[in-house]
C-alpha cells in the first residue's frame, strides 16, 4: 500500500556506539559535579578553630586568593575585640589595639587608636610551589604568627587563629606544633579542578585526532573532498587557544601541558589542514576549455 512506511533497521553497532558515549557522558558529568560539591565549590570551609585569649579576643584569617604565578596568598584578617576592651556605649575600643601578621610578603602591622572600631584588612602571605607542573601543583606558606599588642603593654600576645578556606578549586590543610602557631598552609588541587583540566585535554586531543583522521581519508581516497570542510579545519585551529586558556588557572605559557599537549594539537592541525588543502589541489583540478567546432562562416 501507497501509506505504508518503510521498516526501519537498526545498526547495532552504531547503536551500542551512541549508547556507550551517552553513559560516558551522564557518568562523567555526574562525578565531575560531586566532586565539585565535595571540595571544589570554594564554601566557607574551617581549616581550624583557634581559641580566644583571656579577655575574648579573637582573630580570623580568611583565605579568599590565590596567585600561583605571582607566589601570593591573600587573606582577610579579622580581630574581634574582646567585651573588656569595648566601650558598651560606643562600641569603640577603650584603648589602642595593634595587630602584627608574621610571614608576610611586606611587614604588615594595623594599629587602631582608642575609640575606633577596628576592620578587616587584606594580608598578602608568601607562598612556594611550581606552577609550571599544572596541574600536580602543589604550595605552601611559610610559618605564620599573629600578635596582638594592648594599650601601653610592651610585650606582644601570641593569639590562637581561626582559619577559614574560601578559595574554588582547591583542597586546603593547615598544620600547627602549637595552638598559637606558627601556622603552615598546604595548597592542593581539588579533584573537580583535575577532572575539569582532564575533559579540557581530552577535548583538544580529540580535536587533533578527528582532523587527522578526516585529512588520510581524504588523501587516501576512502572519502570524497569537501570544500567546506577547509573552514573547519581553521575553526578548530583558531579554537585551541581559548580551550588551553580555559583551563582552571591557566598554567604559565611553556609549562610542561604545552610542551606536551597544546603544541603538537596545533602541530597536529596545521600539517592535517595543509594536507587537506593538497587534496583540494588534486581532486579540483579545472576541467579542459570546451572548444567550439562549429565550422566558421
Amino acid at each position: 500500500m501507497a501509506n505504508e512506511r518503510p521498516a526501519v533497521h537498526f545498526n547495532r553497532p552504531r547503536l551500542l556506539l551512541i549508547l556507550g558515549m551517552t553513559v560516558f557522558f551522564v557518568a562523567s558529568y555526574l562525578v565531575t559535579v560531586a566532586l565539585y560539591e565535595r571540595a571544589g565549590c570554594g564554601c566557607p570551609r574551617h581549616l581550624i578553630e583557634g581559641a580566644a585569649s583571656s579577655d575574648g579576643t579573637t582573630v580570623t584569617i580568611d583565605i579568599e586568593d590565590l596567585q600561583t604565578v605571582k607566589g601570593t596568598l591573600t587573606g582577610n584578617v579579622t580581630i574581634t575585640p574582646g567585651p573588656e576592651l569595648l566601650d558598651p556605649a560606643h562600641h569603640g575600643l577603650t584603648e589602642e589595639l595593634s595587630v602584627a601578621v608574621h610571614s608576610a610578603v611586606t611587614p604588615t602591622k594595623r594599629t587602631w587608636t582608642k575609640g575606633m572600631v577596628p576592620g578587616v584588612f587584606p594580608v598578602p602571605l608568601t607562598i612556594s610551589g611550581n606552577s609550571a607542573k599544572w596541574p600536580f601543583d602543589h604550595y605552601q606558606t611559610g610559618p605564620i604568627t599573629v600578635d596582638v599588642l594592648r594599650g601601653d603593654a610592651t610585650v606582644p600576645e601570641r593569639m590562637s587563629v581561626t582559619f577559614v578556606d574560601h578559595i574554588a578549586g582547591w583542597k586546603n590543610e593547615i598544620a600547627s606544633d602549637r595552638e598559637d602557631g606558627p601556622y603552615r598552609i598546604t595548597l592542593h588541587r581539588s579533584p573537580s579542578t583535575m577532572a575539569f583540566g582532564a575533559v579540557i585535554v581530552g577535548v583538544l586531543i580529540a580535536l587533533a585526532a578527528v582532523a587527522v583522521l578526516v585529512a588520510n581519508l581524504t588523501f587516501l581516497g576512502w572519502r570524497k573532498f569537501q570544500p567546506p570542510m577547509t573552514t573547519w579545519y581553521a575553526a578548530m585551529l583558531f579554537a585551541v587557544v581559548p580551550l588551553r586558556n580555559a583551563l582552571p588557572d591557566a598554567p604559565p605559557i611553556g609549562s610542561w601541558i604545552d610542551v606536551t599537549i597544546t603544541l603538537w594539537v596545533i602541530v597536529a592541525l596545521v600539517m592535517s589542514m595543509l594536507l587537506f588543502i593538497y587534496c583540494w589541489w588534486r581532486d579540483t583540478k579545472p576541467e579542459p576549455a570546451v572548444q567550439d567546432c562549429a565550422a566558421a562562416p
